[in-house]
């Protein structure tokens, strides 16, 4: 079998929120990826959070050439000459998006071969997995945030994320990054009284604090019990996440949008955090965060799903043994509900893994084509 079609869809999806008072137009941004073979097998994968049509360029003219002719369940051997080919000297941004979009569609081009689930190849560990929902936008006021919470309870997540930071530090000539932890902290007080002290809180600061300030706001939410607080430095900064680690005794998450493993392995030998987060649409596909959860796994580290696509990453938590939590992002999950078939649902909390071969769903390509004549993002809306 050979790889006979590599193609790459740019896609800027809009996107009308109409909930708990917000009616809000807005877009997210994606890539779609097709590989086709001379079998006539065709898998599919995705990245986002990036500028999709510089992406759908390198695949449509790089990365997919490249492997044009090549074994598409030789994964590995497509994996390491893309790395050489679009990130020879460790680069990673486009280029790791652009591998980890091909290599989920071999993935899922391999489970079709086989007959298999992806998440079966991976290990199988868990035929279920727990969900959570991230629901908590900056878009919101506390009303309003704390109105949603409760209308993701009443769906039956009993675990929730929401976003803080608020780009404080790109911000900070605007407004006092103090000011913007004050608000937060109200903000998940908000949301602690709302839905109660039995359902599980994350909150997600999207690298925008720095130490002094993610330290200072975790004191100020110490009450509302907080599960895990993700992506809270700048940079993902291993050496200031350590400190904040053990000076406060929060729990801490990053990872989604590290391209290579060895970020993972400095992460983890600085002992700065409590769970590893590779994303299968962003950190190099599948056969590279298998890799990471592997690593993790040898520091007794979880992996969990940040960064959205739970319908890909699914797979990878339900695969290794220290798998555990699916991101049901909900925006992200507006996008895939057009332009995808078949999506499974998560119930009581959590997704009951499919046995369908592959990633278990496929592209709708009339939705598709129908969105990819739509204006580009030009950067706007990436998640």
């Amino acid at each position: 079998m050979k790889i006979v079609r590599v193609t790459a869809t740019p896609l800027n999806v809009p996107l009308h929120i109409r909930l708990v008072g917000v009616d809000r137009k807005t877009s997210l941004a994606a890539c779609h990826v097709e590989v086709e073979t001379d079998e006539g097998l065709i898998g599919h994968g995705l990245t986002s959070i990036t500028e999709e049509d510089v992406i759908a360029q390198i695949v449509n003219g790089v990365a997919g050439p490249a492997i044009v002719g090549d074994d598409p369940l030789a994964h590995e051997r497509v994996w390491d000459k893309l790395y050489w080919t679009l990130m020879p000297r460790g680069q990673t941004g486009y280029a790791a998006h652009a591998l980890a979009a091909i290599d989920v569609a071999l993935w899922d081009l391999k489970g079709k071969a086989f007959g298999q689930p992806i998440w079966r190849l991976l290990g199988g560990a868990h035929p279920r997995v727990p969900v959570y929902a991230t629901f908590g936008f900056g878009f919101f006021d506390r009303e309003q945030l704390a109105a949603a919470a409760k209308l993701w309870v009443s769906q039956g997540f009993r675990r929730l994320k929401m976003t803080v930071g608020n780009e404080a530090l790109k911000r900070r000539d605007d407004a006092p990054v103090m000011d913007v932890i004050r608000e937060d902290a109200a903000r998940v007080r908000a949301v602690r009284e709302a839905v109660g002290p039995d359902i599980e809180l994350f909150i997600d600061a999207n690298c925008n604090l720095d130490l002094y300030h993610a330290t200072k706001l975790v004191e100020m939410i110490k009450p509302y019990g907080i599960s895990f607080f993700e992506e809270p430095l700048t940079q993902n900064d291993a050496p200031g996440m350590a400190q904040l680690r053990r000076a406060t005794g929060m729990a801490l998450a990053c990872g989604q949008n590290e391209g290579l493993a060895y970020r993972f392995r400095d992460l983890l030998k600085a002992e700065a955090i409590d769970y590893a987060q590779p994303n299968v649409c962003i950190t190099g596909g599948f056969s590279q965060c298998v890799k990471i959860a592997g690593m993790a796994a040898a520091f007794n580290v979880s992996v969990a799903n940040g960064g959205a696509w739970g319908f890909h990453n699914m797979h990878l938590q339900a695969g290794v043994a220290n798998g555990t939590l699916v991101e049901h992002h909900y925006l992200a999950t507006e996008l895939c509900q057009q332009i995808y078939r078949d999506l499974p649902a998560p119930q009581d909390g959590f997704f009951n893994m499919s046995e369908k071969p592959g990633l278990g769903f496929e592209p709708n390509r009339d939705a598709i084509r129908e969105i990819a004549k739509l204006p580009l993002s030009q950067g706007r809306g990436k998640g």
